[in-house]
């Protein structure tokens, strides 16, 4: 029997009459709540904190309550903005972590200190990495830590308007750009309403190109997800024959945000896949919790709750990258450079 998150985003793909009637008041009332925040703080009842050392913040989030594709894009973002001489940093919230207490990365963090996201971008990318909370002493951490970065990039911040920023990144899913009966939550997936992307610096299409009909910013850019090669847990540099899986038992498990986009993906790399498990986005993880097959092949982000000296010879693991056009990190650069905003 499902259970009643996936009643509700399955509603929220395709809407069914009954429960817009249940919920679209509690939508409306949402949105009431949310459009005062963001007046309070552009108003300035509420104060937004900015950074002590005058580094610009580059946020990059989304108006979708998660599934965009965004973690792939912030490193995007990240390993452009250092290809171009630039020290980064990366805040984020962490979601998912056992602590509460601002962390600072490190070779020994794990997922339960850090939350799967930063710790993948903090491995993926190496830039200096810190989450709490409170983006702001996120922040405040990072820079004590590493005072020469130069930039920092907030990690889904888009509504965390306690932190003041010079430039904001949203990022929206292609497959949603052409819809017409997308609501605020619960009664859809929008924590803002789609008006919001008229106030941003860039909106980053993902996983395809928009709808004509969708053009809520000048600055548009559309990202796509390549894969790579798959390569065994804690041993990056074994690489997998696919060929040898043809006689073999292949499962899949993806703690993910929409898994069927993973799935697919091995699909179309001529994988015959035995087994799917869809676990809820950001689950924990263990060796136990695996299926019993020849190979089981897992996401970067699933990758990252594993020990690192976990010997599990069986486990592969498949990683993406976003590839953006036109050159996003060049624009944020040319932005600050131009006509830093603060908000």
């Amino acid at each position: 029997m499902p259970k009643l998150h996936q009643i509700i985003e399955r509603h929220w793909q395709r809407p069914n009459p009954f429960l817009s009637f249940l919920l679209k008041p509690l939508s409306m009332l949402f949105a009431k709540i949310a459009a005062k925040r963001r007046d309070d703080f552009v108003s300035g009842r509420l104060k937004s904190e900015k950074l002590p050392v005058p580094v610009p913040v580059v946020v990059v989030g989304n108006i979708h309550a998660g599934g965009t594709g965004k973690t792939p894009i912030v490193a995007a973002l990240v390993s452009g903005l250092q290809e171009k001489g630039v020290k980064v940093g990366i805040i984020s919230r962490g979601y998912g972590r056992k602590s509460k207490a601002v962390h600072v990365l490190n070779a020994e963090s794990r997922a339960e200190d850090a939350g799967d996201e930063p710790l993948l971008l903090f491995r993926k990318t190496g830039a200096p990495t810190a989450v709490g909370g409170s983006r702001a002493e996120a922040g405040r951490a990072l820079l004590a830590a590493h005072p020469d970065i130069g930039l920092i990039v907030a990690d889904d911040g888009l509504q965390h308007y306690a932190l003041r920023r010079d430039v904001e990144i949203a990022v929206f899913p292609a497959a949603d750009t052409g819809r017409t009966d997308l609501d605020l939550l619960p009664n859809g997936s929008l924590r803002e309403p789609l008006s919001r992307l008229d106030s941003v610096d860039a909106v980053v299409v993902s996983g395809g190109k928009a709808d004509a009909s969708f053009a809520p910013s000048k600055n548009m850019f559309h990202s796509r997800i390549e894969t790579g090669q798959i390569y065994r847990l804690n041993q990056p540099s074994e690489l997998l024959d696919t060929g040898r899986l043809k006689n073999q038992t292949v499962a899949t498990v993806a703690g993910i945000a929409k898994p069927e986009r993973f799935f697919d993906s091995l699909r179309n790399m001529g994988i015959t896949l035995n087994q799917t498990v869809a676990l809820p986005d950001h689950a924990d993880i263990a060796a136990a919790d695996l299926p019993n097959a020849d190979a089981v092949i897992i996401t970067e982000k699933d990758a990252v709750k594993f020990s690192d000296d976990l010997n599990l010879n069986h486990v592969w693991v498949l990683p993406v990258c976003a590839i953006i056009e036109p050159d996003l990190a060049e624009f944020v650069l040319e932005r600050l450079e131009r006509a830093p905003k603060v908000v």
